[in-house]
């Protein structure tokens, strides 16, 4: 089928050529699918072959993020475009996703320039919670990159940590065993949602298995977050409808455990979300955290979004504000160790094919742990807090 690209709303800043847009599709099959998602790999490598929707995507959207394969697969996705659920597999399937997104291509592009390639995984509070736990209560959790807000509330859910190697040792919660190693649970009893993380190596603050679930979940007192676009899944179908449309095909736990998440959140008080630069509303957020908490500034996979320089601004912002602050406050980033190259990587021995996956957690900028992506494991470095 003939691209016609000749009138495709472009808002004359595209600077990339469709050689450059394959590329990246080809890139994104390869370096972030593979192994993943079946479905994205196999869709994004044809994209990456396609010459004609190269093309059109060149000629009608903006360079940058808005060419971002996750963008696109999203958007169609959202609009319940063919396969929508699992993916075209297939080249007469893959004619059908292409035939539909070239027909649709003035709503799939109207999503694409209105949306942007956000996740928020409440997974990953399981990393969270046995730092947040050790802090002096109460607390105040600021993040930044909040997209729906979800990992303001690591209170609302509960935990299932797999001792992985330490077979027959419970901890304070109890166990429910199997799983090659002792199962400690915990957090909110009633919670609709249970969050399973795989453990090894001595956690913070102990030096047992036991330590991997504090005795007391972490008392909150206040709530805020900073976005771009920030998103209300509670309030807003859409923005729920969204943050489906952004899990991979064939990922049905995430999905599922997205949507329990914002169950367990919706009779809890709003966080304070506000719209804007990480940097630029940063100092004002901060200064309404309750005098009398500990103020706690976090984020995970945000700052690589982030130019070098953007960086090095905002931890130095970071470091201001909370020197500032009567009785200071703490800083936890999450993020892959080439983020923030004055936090030193840890020394790992492989743990497998996602090895270039894994985030450094750091609380004050002194690595505690390695953690997977999506909150499914973390392997603590040492007992001590820094």
């Amino acid at each position: 089928m003939v691209v016609n690209v000749a009138n495709t709303g472009n808002a004359g800043n595209s600077v990339s050529n469709p050689q450059e847009v394959a590329a990246r599709y080809r890139e994104f099959s390869w370096q972030q699918a593979r192994g993943r998602s079946d479905a994205h790999e196999e869709l994004a490598a044809r994209i990456g072959r396609d010459d004609e929707l190269c093309e059109l995507l060149a000629a009608s959207l903006p360079a940058g993020n808005k060419q971002q394969p996750n963008l696109l697969l999203a958007a169609v996705r959202y609009l319940d475009g063919p396969h929508a659920e699992s993916g075209p597999r297939g080249e007469s399937a893959y004619g059908r996703w292409r035939e539909w997104t070239i027909r649709h291509w003035d709503e799939v592009r109207a999503v694409i320039m209105s949306r942007a390639t956000q996740t928020n995984e409440p997974a990953r509070c399981a990393t969270l919670l046995p730092l947040l736990a050790r802090l002096p209560q109460p607390l105040a959790l600021l993040e930044v990159g909040t997209s729906a807000g979800l990992c303001l509330h690591p209170d609302r859910y509960r935990y299932r940590y797999v001792q992985e190697g330490r077979p027959g040792e419970y901890g304070p919660y109890g166990s429910d065993g199997g799983e090659g190693g002792a199962v400690l649970t915990g957090g909110a009893a009633d919670s609709p949602v249970t969050f399973t993380c795989r453990t090894s190596g001595p956690p913070p603050g102990g030096d047992g298995d036991a330590a991997a679930l504090p005795g007391t979940p972490p008392e909150i007192v206040w709530r805020g977050g900073i976005d771009l676009d920030p998103l209300d899944p509670v309030g807003e179908p859409d923005d729920l409808r969204w943050l489906r449309a952004l899990v991979w095909p064939g990922d049905e736990a995430r999905t599922a455990r997205l949507s329990a998440a914002v169950e367990a959140v919706r009779g809890a008080p709003r966080p304070v979300l506000v719209r804007g630069d990480l940097i630029d509303e940063l100092p004002a957020l901060a200064a309404q955290a309750p005098p009398e908490a500990t103020l706690v500034v976090f984020h995970s996979s945000v700052l690589n979004y982030l130019p070098p320089a953007r960086r090095e601004e905002f931890a130095r912002l970071v470091r201001s504000l909370l020197a500032e602050r009567d009785g200071g406050g703490h800083w936890i980033s999450q993020e892959h160790h080439s983020v923030l190259p004055w936090i030193g990587a840890p020394e790992h021995r492989s743990t497998g094919p996602d090895d270039g996956l894994l985030l450094t957690l750091a609380l004050d900028e002194r690595p505690v742990a390695l953690t997977g992506p999506h909150g499914q494991h973390v392997r603590w470095l040492g007992p001590a807090l820094p």
